[in-house]
């Protein structure tokens, strides 16, 4: 059964019509509004007075806040929930937006990861928001480079990079003492491992029996990984775009509005909140709460996107209370649709399959899952760490 709806009297619905404008005017100004310039710019017919005492019944409603008692009002989260939700329906998109996420149309790449990263900057560039995006596990992947990165003389960072554009990184430790021109020869071993072509012969015998255990032990790390699929792959960008926001020149307000989106766990919650219903959904204010420690003063929209009409992944973003709500509401719908377009157009061009997380991997207890995660960066094997505890206890 539909809820029934009770008719506004005249003066209830402007009112409403005055709440409405106020409200515009703010996300377009971004200062305290008074009855004068709310009369002079919108309701000309209304009275300053009479403004003055719609503005008073909504402070009392909850809608509008007074900052100074002789300043402009402000709307309150309760408002830009009403807000939020009569314009719900009716989203706008302007030209340059509609122009920027239809170049994403040029993509033809069986790169889908690094398509999805470069969506998620462009909808970042568009919004001025910071964005996070939900993704499958794309299957038929393969290494494609190892890259490695002198740390310190017995360190470095090895860099994995995928057919489709996956980056992993990986720290690997050694008592042989590194420099460039050994990592570059380590480098020329791991590309003979891939392709079985011009065996370097210039590795020292240290060289390369370092060089065999290492890529061993990074293809091992990347198979594991890959197999053991227990969370969906979170993309995240745009972190600088909230400094932009007057909102957040308060380093506590920005602190609260970065400790939701630097919440990993937070944010697949809440794209798979987006997903479960799979249509838009947005979260202002304190119903973030559910997803982030303390009160987070800003605004959050996600939707989900599509391979062949089906949901495989989510988009969102985050920006404070006062966004354009219409605007990023169609902003968010195009692009879903032109991402979704792209995917299911190269997905079935380059034959690529994709599945979800396994929720419980076979015979692993909860507790044994998050043992897993806490020891993801420790050495598989590691003979040279157990070789130098055997020798410091004896």
């Amino acid at each position: 059964m539909k809820p029934s709806t009770i008719k506004k009297s005249a003066k209830e619905e402007r009112e409403h019509q005055v709440l409405m404008g106020l409200i515009d005017y703010y996300l377009t100004c971004g200062k305290p509004v008074g009855s004068n310039t709310l009369k002079e710019t919108i309701f000309k017919e209304l009275s300053s007075a009479t403004i003055r005492n719609y503005f008073s019944h909504l402070e009392e409603e909850g809608y509008l806040e007074q900052l100074h008692a002789s300043g402009g009002r402000i709307p309150t989260e309760k408002a830009y929930r009403l807000y939020a939700a009569e314009n719900f329906e009716s989203p706008i998109l302007d030209d340059l937006a509609k122009g920027e996420i239809e170049k994403l149309k040029q993509d033809e790449s069986s790169e889908i990861a690094l398509f999805l990263q470069k969506s998620a900057e462009t909808l970042s560039e568009i919004t001025g928001c910071p964005v996070f995006m939900l993704a499958p596990r794309f299957d038929n992947d393969f290494v494609l480079e190892v890259k490695l990165v002198m740390l310190d003389p017995h360190r470095c960072l090895c860099v994995v990079i995928t057919n489709f554009g996956l980056i992993r990184t990986e720290v690997l430790h050694t008592d042989l003492k590194l420099n460039s021109f050994r990592l570059k020869r380590i480098e020329s071993y791991f590309a003979w491992r891939q392709t079985k072509h011009d065996k370097p012969e210039n590795l020292e015998p240290d060289e390369e029996e370092l060089a065999h255990n290492w890529y061993n032990e990074i293809i091992v790390r990347y198979v594991v990984g890959y197999s053991n699929f227990i969370d969906d792959e979170v993309y995240r960008t745009g972190f600088s775009h909230l400094l932009h926001y007057p909102e957040y020149e308060n380093a506590q307000e920005l602190s609260k509005a970065l400790s939701l989106f630097e919440n990993i766990h937070g944010m697949r919650l809440l794209l798979k909140d987006c997903f479960s219903v799979n249509a838009l959904k947005y979260w202002i204010g304190k119903e973030l709460s559910t997803f982030a420690e303390g009160d987070p003063n800003c605004t959050a929209m996600a939707i989900p996107y599509y391979v062949n009409q089906k949901p495989v992944g989510a988009v969102g973003l985050i920006g404070p209370l006062r966004i354009p709500y219409r605007r990023l509401f169609g902003t968010l719908h195009h692009f879903s649709r032109i991402v979704s377009e792209v995917l299911t157009k190269n997905i079935f061009k380059h034959k690529i399959t994709y599945r979800e997380p396994i929720s419980t991997p076979i015979y692993l207890s909860r507790e044994d899952q998050l043992l897993i995660r806490q020891t993801q960066a420790m050495l598989i094997e590691d003979k040279t760490s157990k070789e130098k505890e055997t020798k410091e206890s004896s």
